[in-house]
């Protein structure tokens, strides 16, 4: 008998799980807070949970701040955190995919204005659907613009360009 209150003793999590799991928490809370309000509308969360991680953008990152993490992450503790979890891995990646694309359109628009015609050449191979006239002009402004010291206006030109053109055969 005192064998089986034992056994029965040991079946709640123990302290240090606990604060494991509260530690966790009050991260997720802090991962929240550093999104913006267009991220955060996106994800599913309750109404007071947002309205609680939208407060902490205004507080400086000392006591207070640190304080409603943690009443963040006690109001998280009630939900299923899973699914969030989820989603905010899912913004991640989708976060890294933007990334790399404005990194190839970024390339191809200095490929653009360096290489001159072989650049040209090699984007027009992998995308015949481009406009050569159009692109040609924008490099030519671009180049005049550089050399007069105008503000690049013709260089976003070309990234806006290139940008509608990857979108439009991805």
């Amino acid at each position: 008998m005192n064998e089986m209150q034992e056994e029965s003793e040991y079946q709640e999590p123990s302290k240090s799980q606990l604060k494991r799991e509260d530690t966790a928490l009050q991260d997720l809370a802090k991962e929240l807070a550093g999104l913006s309000t267009a991220q955060l509308s996106g994800l599913s969360l309750p109404e007071d949970i947002f309205d609680a991680v939208r407060a902490t953008a205004s507080m400086p990152p000392k006591g207070a701040r640190k304080r409603q993490l943690k009443f963040i992450g006690g109001l998280l503790r009630n939900l299923d955190v899973d699914p969030l979890r989820e989603e905010l891995a899912a913004l991640k990646s989708q976060s890294v995919h933007t990334a790399r694309e404005h990194h190839k359109i970024e390339q191809w628009r200095d490929r653009l204005l360096a290489e001159d015609n072989q650049a040209l050449t090699n984007l027009l191979n992998e995308y015949p659907s481009a406009d050569r006239q159009q692109i040609r002009q924008l490099i030519r402004n671009a180049k005049k613009e550089t050399e007069t010291g105008k503000p690049p206006k013709s260089s976003r030109l070309i990234y806006r360009y290139l940008k509608e053109l990857f979108e439009e055969n991805d």
